[in-house]
């Protein structure tokens, strides 16, 4: 696909990557029309993009018509830094978190004010969850959320505190209360939630920090996921802090956490 600017003054590139934009995880199914419709593409512009888009493999035309993301996109994002080397060396830490509590695991970064789930084990046994991998959930929120907003730069948290989403009736909003929280969590390393981001879920995550020459820092949260009713979630807090310090420990040696 050529990048020069088209009529309307957007390259063929902003206007390829407006089409792959108009997908989220509350549309990853689209037909023609609502991708035009969502990326602001003409029709005609539209169809050209996503059948070239198609033939590279970034989308995939289903047999209704639809489209979704395709296989090609899929194998680039795990070369991320942030999927490929991340995940590699958390996932088998991961694996013995859910091995002992038999519940949802989850491994996330922080992008902007959002929780980025990079990776999660789940069994059939474990609790439904909202969360998936790709998944970007507002840090307030979540167990692994509140991890990473207490280790972020004041402007993060400043924005993150400014009209927090309700998720559900129980998530905590009050800026004082949430600010009070975060001063608890920076004290304890951990934080724990009760049905804040999932009614009949209750989670609890810790830091995962790298030690550098300036002084631990946090670079991801671990976090679990059990039942709201589950009474010795607060036990669930040593089994993540000793895999938390077996993944910060195995990532000295990685380039991009050092």
């Amino acid at each position: 696909m050529a990048g020069g600017a088209g009529a309307g003054g957007r390259s063929v590139t902003s206007r390829a990557l407006g089409v792959l934009d108009a997908f989220d995880a509350e549309h990853p199914r689209l037909t023609l029309s609502q991708v035009a419709e969502r990326s602001g593409t003409p029709l005609t512009t539209a169809h050209r993009l996503l059948a070239e888009l198609a033939a590279w493999g970034a989308l995939a035309r289903r047999s209704d018509g639809r489209y979704e993301i395709g296989r090609k996109l899929w194998d680039l994002g795990l070369l991320a830094p942030v999927q490929l080397e991340l995940r590699q060396v958390a996932s088998p830490f991961l694996l013995d978190v859910h091995t002992a509590t038999r519940e949802t695991v989850h491994l996330a970064v922080r992008e902007g004010t959002k929780a980025l789930y990079v990776e999660r084990i789940s069994g059939r046994e474990s609790v439904p969850v909202v969360s998936q991998v790709g998944s970007r959930l507002p840090l307030h929120a979540t167990g692994v959320g509140k991890v990473l907003l207490a280790s972020a730069p004041d402007d993060v948290v400043e924005q993150a505190l400014t009209q927090p989403s309700r998720e559900t009736r129980h998530t905590v909003v009050d800026r004082r209360l949430l600010a009070r929280e975060l001063a608890e969590v920076r004290r304890r390393g951990l934080a724990r939630t009760a049905e804040e981001m999932s009614l009949g879920a209750a989670s609890v995550a810790v830091p995962v920090t790298v030690d550098r020459p300036s002084g631990p820092v946090v670079v991801a949260a671990l976090g679990v996921v059990v039942p709201a009713h589950r009474r010795d979630v607060g036990r669930l807090a040593p089994v993540l802090q000793v895999a938390a310090r077996g993944i910060g420990r195995a990532l000295r040696g990685s380039e991009q956490f050092r």
